[in-house]
């Protein structure tokens, strides 16, 4: 589709495939999904909750360059798995979101590949994108009505810096 960001997601297999949500996005064809380093596109964005700066709309034209990847392994091997995806790719973290998805309802931070894609994307300005995949599981409306107000807030800033202290009127309240 014209216009929309390359998503592709690294798939480490560390889940029930049937609840998968990266093999959910690959299904309706909302995203690539690899299982070899060497086609994680170099100088892409990549998600990742243990990067110092946060997704922003900075990130844009990297995004519609070389692409948005998400590692989706267990978040009990995250700090493990992350690392392995260094180097040549642009590292981001999500600022404060609550997961919808059933395994995490309610978690701050812990979100779904399809639930940090979707956010990304909304971040950065791609909406209509972010609606289109979130689609395919059945807790998007969920997801966008817990983190409608925080999303628009870190949409309407410019920088990662401006997302961040966005983020902490949230983390506040927590």
């Amino acid at each position: 589709m014209p216009g929309t960001i390359d998503v592709v997601v690294y798939y480490t297999a560390q889940d029930d495939p049937r609840k998968n949500t990266a093999l959910k996005m690959k299904k309706h064809g909302h995203a690539r999904v690899v299982d070899n380093l060497a086609k994680v596109p170099r100088q892409s964005v990549l998600l990742n909750p243990f990067a110092k700066k946060a997704v922003s709309r900075e990130d844009l034209p990297a995004m519609q360059r070389r692409g948005l990847v998400a590692l989706d392994c267990s978040w009990a091997q995250a700090e493990e798995a992350f690392p392995l995806l260094q180097g040549e790719v642009r590292s981001r973290a999500l600022p404060y979101l609550v997961a919808s998805n059933p395994a995490k309802f309610g978690t701050p931070f812990e979100l779904s590949t399809v639930e940090a894609v979707a956010a990304a994307l909304h971040i950065v300005g791609e909406a209509r994108q972010a609606r289109r995949i979130l689609s395919c599981v059945p807790w998007a409306d969920t997801f966008w009505a817990t983190n409608a107000q925080p999303l628009a807030d870190y949409a309407a800033c410019e920088t990662s810096a401006e997302v961040v202290q966005a983020q902490m009127a949230y983390l506040d309240e927590v």
